[in-house]
């Protein structure tokens, strides 16, 4: 948090021009890519993508990175490659709007499917920055119209908004869907949180509060005992993936703590349309990333979702909000209050409405 006065009245006293404490400043890089990068006097800067589907590439906090990105990105959309080699790492990758998990062919209608869709190569349109004092609260966000559609088929429209208030060393990521068509549309929407070194280290763990775990295949069930830890970078490793049935308050808000006892990052959401949520532990040398990932569904595509009922469908004209929300941990008390609210949570909160009784076979 910020160590300094942050009233409004003291910084009209001292300042004439409010991007002296925070803003959204866009610029272009030489690859014709835009960027945006962020900044609200609490230590927190980002960079978001318009191009890469206004999503979330470097964070970092008073200048240790939050997360992990790949080589020479961010990379330029392009349909004809693959979505592995376009994977910019970075904060946010969003996953959808159509497909999340393995590339797969459709079982009814052949159609072929990369993995984790096509959100992530989106180029937002109407891209707008606002500045502005609410109260007192400064407030800068940026809000950009993105779209998976296709003549004679899916017409899927989605408002991202990102804001960041003064002093807050928070991201609020705000999603709206709608189905512009007039036929119902598979839709599928994973919010791909990723995190690196030094965040994720040995010394880390994931608290939540849990009805249920799981493990995705027999390479997780091995570790199984092991969920909450991460280790050291490892040559060779096999990534592990556990999908969590979490409890919710009141208000349909769930959390996770990704962090040491001094250092991490909270992740709230609501449930209400991103019931799911999964964990992806990868300690490859190099590729040293994590992911603590709220969605809709599961990373494991139509097809199964389908077969096991879990696919969601928008209806014509329907549309669904995702609220998503990260704030970094700076402290011990910091790390120990957030950790008492998950406590709380796991006495009086209610587990969400899923099932993957299938994965427990």
């Amino acid at each position: 948090m910020a160590t300094f006065d942050l009233a409004r009245a003291t910084l009209e006293q001292h300042g004439i021009d409010m991007r002296q404490f925070a803003d959204l400043r866009e610029a272009t890089l030489p690859s014709g890519l835009r960027i945006i990068d962020g900044y609200n006097s609490s230590g927190l800067t980002v960079t978001l993508l318009p191009d890469r589907g206004l999503d979330v590439w470097l964070a970092a906090y008073n200048g240790r990175p939050l997360t992990w990105i790949s080589q020479g990105s961010p990379h330029v959309p392009d349909f004809g490659a693959g979505w592995l080699r376009l994977f910019n790492g970075g904060l946010l990758v969003t996953c959808g709007l159509r497909h999340v998990g393995s590339p797969e062919t459709d079982e009814r209608t052949g159609q072929w499917r990369d993995l984790h869709g096509d959100a992530s190569l989106a180029r937002a349109w109407n891209v707008a920055v606002s500045r502005g004092w609410q109260g007192e609260r400064y407030v800068v966000e940026v809000t950009g119209e993105l779209a998976e559609a296709a003549l004679f088929a899916e017409q899927l429209h989605l408002t991202r908004t990102l804001r960041l208030v003064l002093g807050e060393p928070a991201l609020e990521i705000v999603d709206v869907v709608e189905n512009r068509y007039d036929t119902p549309v598979p839709f599928m929407l994973l919010h791909h949180f990723n995190f690196g070194y030094p965040l994720v280290n040995q010394a880390t763990t994931l608290h939540i509060a849990a009805a249920t775990t799981v493990p995705r295949d027999l390479q997780a069930a091995a570790m199984f005992h092991d969920w909450p830890r991460y280790r050291p970078a490892t040559p060779r490793h096999s990534e592990e993936v556990f999908f969590h049935q979490v409890l919710a308050d009141e208000n349909a808000l769930a959390m996770a703590v990704l962090a040491s006892d001094e250092f991490g990052v909270a992740i709230e959401w609501d449930t209400t349309h991103e019931p799911y949520l999964t964990q992806w532990k990868n300690y490859r040398n190099g590729t040293y990333v994590c992911g603590v990932e709220p969605g809709n569904c599961l990373p494991e595509g139509q097809n199964r979702a389908h077969r096991e009922g879990r696919l969601v469908h928008l209806a014509p004209g329907e549309q669904q909000i995702f609220r998503n929300k990260l704030t970094v941990l700076d402290g011990t008390a910091a790390v120990t209050s957030r950790r008492s609210q998950l406590t709380q949570l796991a006495s009086s909160g209610r587990p969400v409405d899923v099932s993957f009784a299938d994965y427990a076979r």
